[in-house]
């Protein structure tokens, strides 16, 4: 046994509780039947004209239905006589290397043999134009080269900075689209200012592109569609900060708002930007938003497969593994946090041989808590929230609470023989 056994030995976990959480579970039933709905609006439709060379947005996110989605909009796009292809709009994702943009979007689902049209990566950019404020604004070569341009992209709060537009169309438009060196324009300010750099950027983009019409998707508190809504280029401007209002009511959250520790399973960039969405987790790493889960420590387990080893959001952990920093690659994570300009979520915290002394870790310097009857919460990650563990000293006030059934009796941790949970 190491000294760091040896220290944390003494320290006893609580009896854990499974709890189910009960949201709005409303979806779209026929997602590709919504969006030809959507499409066949006369104001979207007659955009689109035979000859037409159009590029379509994928972004990094795993956004439900998302192949699904581009598919249809693919098939529609040739039905009307126009060539569609699919650019990865990213910014600096995928270790801002075409190939790592392109391995992504696959990972989705989101094929040239799927989607029945060719996938264009490439970090390439030329300036379309400049901002009011005199600044350059770049997008992705392919894009602004073709015809026409269809925006897609999920609708919901961002994880920095809180503003009229956060994470959507308008953000797919100024960072997405502006690849590693067109982000990196719109971030040069930093957070502080970007409600007012996403915008401006964006509607530069529309001003002096021909950007056709944009498909918003939003989903409910299970990750799955729930609406689905094409906009004209004005309707982007307009009606996107009426859905970012709903998607901020669709989002899913822990209903017991403060604790003393908070377990994540897993982060990674298919589940959010930062890694775990602060929204959920209060993991912030700017002051320029705030909510979430209150509480004094943060663990993070593992690192999801589908982020490619960007360790994004690590930072925010007060305690992790080495199972999970053994797959951190530099590459994949470093690029995106220079970019935008924020550290913090790139360090290392503690990492620890097991998930049990990592957690034993936050438990032993909860210094302001009653460590005898710690108020600890445990997530697989913050896109599933359904079903969550508590600790037994928060049992009663889930009782409590109408919009929580009761899974299991309190029980232990269940670690295996290594110390990791199973």
């Amino acid at each position: 046994m190491g000294m760091i056994e040896e220290i944390l030995k003494p320290v006893k976990l609580p009896n854990m509780v499974r709890i189910r959480q009960i949201f709005d579970e409303s979806k779209v039933e026929d997602v590709a039947a919504t969006v030809r709905a959507e499409l066949e609006r006369d104001e979207i439709a007659s955009s689109i004209k035979p000859g037409m060379r159009i590029s379509l947005s994928c972004g990094s996110r795993g956004v439900d239905n998302i192949a699904l989605v581009l598919k249809t909009i693919a098939t529609f796009v040739k039905e009307k006589g126009a060539t569609p292809f699919i650019i990865p709009a990213m910014g600096s994702h995928g270790g801002a290397l075409a190939e790592g943009q392109l391995k992504i979007v696959n990972d989705f689902g989101v094929t040239e043999e799927y989607c029945g049209c060719e996938i264009i990566s490439c970090m390439d950019t030329v300036e379309i134009g400049k901002t009011p404020t005199g600044l350059a604004v770049y997008i992705d070569k392919h894009a602004a080269e073709a015809d026409g341009m269809i925006v897609v992209g999920r609708i919901k709060p961002h994880t920095a900075f809180r503003g009229e537009y956060e994470s959507g169309l308008m953000k797919m438009l100024a960072i997405g689209y502006g690849k590693q060196y067109g982000a990196e324009a719109c971030h040069f300010e930093g957070f502080k200012r970007m409600a007012e750099m996403v915008p401006m950027f964006g509607k530069t983009i529309i001003d002096n592109c021909n950007v056709m019409f944009g498909v918003g998707l939003i989903e409910n508190a299970f990750d799955k569609t729930c609406i689905i809504k094409a906009l004209t280029p004005a309707e982007i401007v307009t009606e996107e900060p009426k859905l970012l209002k709903i998607a901020f009511s669709k989002m899913p959250k822990i209903k017991i708002e403060s604790g003393d520790i908070l377990i994540v399973d897993q982060i990674g960039k298919n589940i959010s930007g930062d890694g775990m969405d602060p929204n959920v987790s209060g993991t912030w790493a700017t002051p320029y938003a705030s909510g979430g889960f209150q509480k004094h420590r943060v663990v993070v387990l593992d690192l999801t497969e589908e982020t490619h080893g960007s360790s994004v959001g690590l930072g925010m952990a007060d305690a992790t593994t080495t199972r999970a920093t053994g797959k951190a690659d530099p590459d994949a994570t470093i690029p995106n946090s220079l970019t935008s300009l924020i550290l913090n979520v790139v360090k290392t915290p503690p990492a620890f041989r097991s998930d049990k002394l990592a957690i034993q870790a936050a438990a032993k310097t909860c210094t302001e808590s009653d460590r005898d009857n710690l108020r600890i919460v445990r997530i697989k990650d913050t896109l599933h929230l359904s079903e969550i563990w508590i600790s037994e000293a928060m049992l009663e006030e889930a009782k409590a609470m109408p919009d929580i059934e009761i899974l299991s009796e309190p029980a232990p941790f269940a670690f295996d023989e290594n110390g990791n949970l199973f």
